[in-house]
């Protein structure tokens, strides 16, 4: 299972998806995209990922053979992240055949109904759902 995780700004996010996925999906081949060089530095500090990114053309590229893209919703929304999503980026992720696993967050002049402001449960809640894909391919891949 390929897992491209997403993230820009300061990337905390990015990081903890990242170390959460490697907990959950031990097997996963990860690799972290920041949408800039802090957000990479970030993910790589975790020291989860198998490969690591930086830029528009590093997401563009990744998105083509991800099976689960996870990232911040503004990764799917052209502007987006205080302007670091570039149209380019958002139509790769948006168009990409991976399933995608978006976190909102209510950040940016964006309001995401529905959403409290506990994002620990929210993380919590992809990575259970990014778990259970995991465990299907694993499981349709035995049989």
């Amino acid at each position: 299972m390929k897992i491209l995780v997403i993230d820009g700004q300061g990337g905390r996010l990015g990081r903890k998806l990242t170390e959460s996925i490697r907990k959950s999906c031990p097997a996963a081949f990860i690799t972290a995209v920041g949408t800039n060089s802090i957000a990479t530095s970030a993910m790589m500090n975790s020291d989860c990922a198998d490969r690591l990114a930086t830029g528009e053309n590093a997401v563009i590229v990744a998105c083509r053979t991800a099976d689960i893209i996870v990232g911040p919703l503004g990764i799917a929304t052209a502007d987006a992240l205080m302007g670091e999503i570039s149209p380019a980026m958002a139509n790769a992720v948006s168009s990409s055949p991976a399933y995608r696993v978006l976190i909102p967050m209510n950040l940016c002049s964006t309001y995401v109904a529905g959403v409290s402001g506990n994002s620990a449960t929210i993380l919590e809640d992809a990575i259970k759902h990014i778990r259970t894909i995991c465990e299907k391919e694993d499981h349709d891949r035995k049989e």
